[in-house]
């Protein structure tokens, strides 16, 4: 009987020590080494002889490669298919993260039953048949190409793969399978280590895309080590609060598109419904005009969205000013409120500033600047902004208004949802006779002040 072998791991981002330690000398973590058992042997598992392209490796000259587009899958989800760049690239490897009960398997399973044209295998080491079969029910999609394998040893996988041959593969989810190749618990370092390096072999040498399922952490990272986002191809964060309907698909990486799209969905009691128009969530639906309201122009990858700012301008009853944002980046609202304070002579310092971005989102672009300001603005003032005004604009630390990128864009998905004036910088060179909407030009912030309120 071979000699039972153990070493240490750390849990957070996985290296190797031959001896416990309490901070992990790689990543400066503590108290996140532990002990695991490693007895390694001959075990059947993808066999490489069974390829599908029955080379022999061997190195050739770049101007010997031949450059082939690979032709993706198109997986009938035009949100996901954004997200991927296109769709799903045969041969990758594809890891969806997200809090529990977000709707990772729901989507994971929507997908499967959509894709009638391709051969798929579900594999779930979570859920039994029957759950999976009424969440399936609740979809009501029918699919006879889903073949759905409720089991966590890899091995057995690899067996039921060897005789269906699937041309998609899902795993929900990846903490719960385990080899025997490593006698340690499911959903250890090592466990999640092996158990992808071998469906990583499978998915390069087959040419068949995997998905896997991950759990995060408390801190919204992905659990496991950290070389797990390195060995996969795409990265994927399904995000939302489970108090509201939306959820939102972000791609962390991908090695086959861009990683600044955006796919945004509604949870129903049938499925995720694809939210093909993000405005119709992100701007609310009011009857009177209320102060601290403005809308702003904002792009997410090469998508141009809609986004409410909400802002509320109060006393500071104690001593010192609140600052608080949601959606927004704290630190720079309160590097705009220093610019409206030290250029504009707006006194806020000693008024309390809530900012909240609506429909849930995080927004990073700076062209939401001139929006922020003018929702302060409106609710300093306690006058009410008209819904059918939107601004698109970068504010500088001089007060200036600095032009921004795609600005045609913009200004194009305005006019299609029907506002009627749109506030940008005058240093942004384009004609702007040939738009039905009203482009207004601005320089300062004291301009468009005197535009807005008069």
């Amino acid at each position: 009987m071979a000699k039972t072998k153990t070493t240490f791991f750390c849990q957070n981002c996985g290296a190797q020590h031959s001896k416990w330690m309490g901070k992990c000398p790689q990543c400066n973590k503590w108290n996140t080494i532990v002990e695991e058992v490693v007895h390694k042997e001959v075990v059947q598992t993808w066999d490489s002889s069974q390829s599908s392209s029955g080379k022999k490796s061997k190195p050739f000259r770049v101007s010997e490669i031949v450059s082939n587009q690979e032709k993706r899958f198109n997986t009938r989800n035009e949100e996901l298919d954004r997200v991927l760049g296109g769709g799903i690239v045969p041969g990758s490897l594809i890891l969806l993260g997200g809090e529990p009960g977000i709707g990772k398997s729901t989507l994971m399973l929507q997908l499967a039953l959509s894709v009638s044209h391709l051969k798929t295998l579900y594999v779930s080491g979570e859920e039994s048949l029957n759950q999976i079969k009424m969440r399936a029910e609740r979809i009501d999609i029918s699919n006879e190409n889903l073949f759905i394998l409720a089991e966590t040893k890899t091995q057995s996988i690899f067996n039921q793969i060897k005789a269906l041959t699937p041309e998609l593969l899902i795993i929900d989810s990846i903490q719960t399978l385990q080899t025997e190749m490593i006698e340690s618990s499911p959903g250890s370092v090592s466990q999640i280590r092996e158990c992808t390096a071998e469906l990583l072999r499978y998915a390069k040498e087959s040419s068949t895309p995997v998905i896997l399922i991950g759990h995060i952490t408390k801190d919204g990272n992905l659990a496991g080590p950290k070389i797990l986002e390195h060995m996969v191809d795409v990265v994927l964060q399904f995000e939302g609060d489970r108090n509201h309907l939306f959820r939102i698909l972000r791609a962390h990486k991908n090695r086959f598109g861009s990683t600044q799209e955006l796919g945004i969905y509604e949870m129903h009691g049938s499925g995720l419904r694809e939210v093909k128009n993000p405005s119709e969530i992100l701007i609310s639906q009011r009857d009177d005009e209320l102060s601290g309201n403005a809308i702003a122009a904002t792009m997410e990858g090469a998508r141009p969205m809609m986004i409410e700012i909400q802002a509320l301008v109060s006393s500071a009853v104690y001593g010192t000013p609140q600052r608080s944002t949601t959606g927004y980046d704290i630190k720079r609202l309160n590097m705009l409120l220093a610019v409206l304070e030290k250029r504009a002579g707006f006194r806020l310092a000693a008024k309390d500033v809530f900012l909240n971005v609506t429909g849930g989102i995080k927004v990073d672009d700076p062209a939401i600047d001139l929006a922020v300001v003018a929702s302060i603005l409106s609710s300093n003032e306690d006058i009410s902004i008209s819904s059918k005004v939107c601004f698109a604009a970068e504010v500088g630390l001089a007060g200036e208004i600095r032009p921004i990128n795609r600005v045609e864009q913009r200004i194009t998905e305005a006019e299609k949802l029907g506002f009627q004036v749109i506030f940008i910088s005058k240093y942004n060179k384009i004609n702007i006779e040939k738009y039905k909407i009203k482009v207004v030009l601005v320089s300062k912030m004291e301009d468009m002040f005197q535009r807005l309120f008069g």
